[in-house]
């Protein structure tokens, strides 16, 4: 039975097991591959996704439990206010090293930015603490989340 999910503003078919996670039908069925497959038990945030503007990693989400809710990758997140100024700042710092990551980082950075303009260094601690950089770039992704909320 086929599955319909709205992805960046598009309603999709995707005829999967509903039990199928949510980031391998954005990769596999939808060819969305800007979100990552990292770790799989949702710990290091590379997979994650906004769901109604929320940050979900998307390796363990079924997508039957999408239902209505709106998703919004990598690449569709710049066409929003807060995802095309995170975007911009990512680039102006030069935030990227290996670069794997660092879709998790700005979905989860943008989804921050759209609920909280100006947060503090303790929001921007607790919204990002899911991310794993391994190659340490965490000084530049606080550089570029600080310069994001500039007006």
């Amino acid at each position: 039975m086929p599955i319909s999910v709205s992805v960046n503003g598009q309603q999709r078919q995707a005829d999967v097991p509903p039990d199928m996670p949510l980031l391998w039908v954005l990769r596999d069925v939808f060819g969305l591959t800007g979100t990552k497959y990292g770790c799989g038990i949702a710990q290091c945030g590379a997979c994650t996704v906004h769901v109604d503007g929320r940050p979900v990693r998307s390796c363990l989400l079924p997508v039957s439990a999408v239902g209505a809710a709106q998703v919004t990758t990598i690449e569709g997140v710049g066409a929003t206010p807060a995802g095309a100024r995170t975007m911009k700042a990512w680039v102006d710092i030069d935030v990227p090293q290996c670069g794997y990551c660092q879709t998790g980082q700005i979905m989860s950075a943008s989804a921050l930015l759209a609920r909280n303009p100006k947060p503090s260094d303790a929001d921007i601690d607790l919204a990002m603490a899911g991310n794993i950089c391994r190659c340490g770039t965490y000084p530049r992704i606080r550089a570029a989340i600080k310069q994001a909320a500039q007006p």
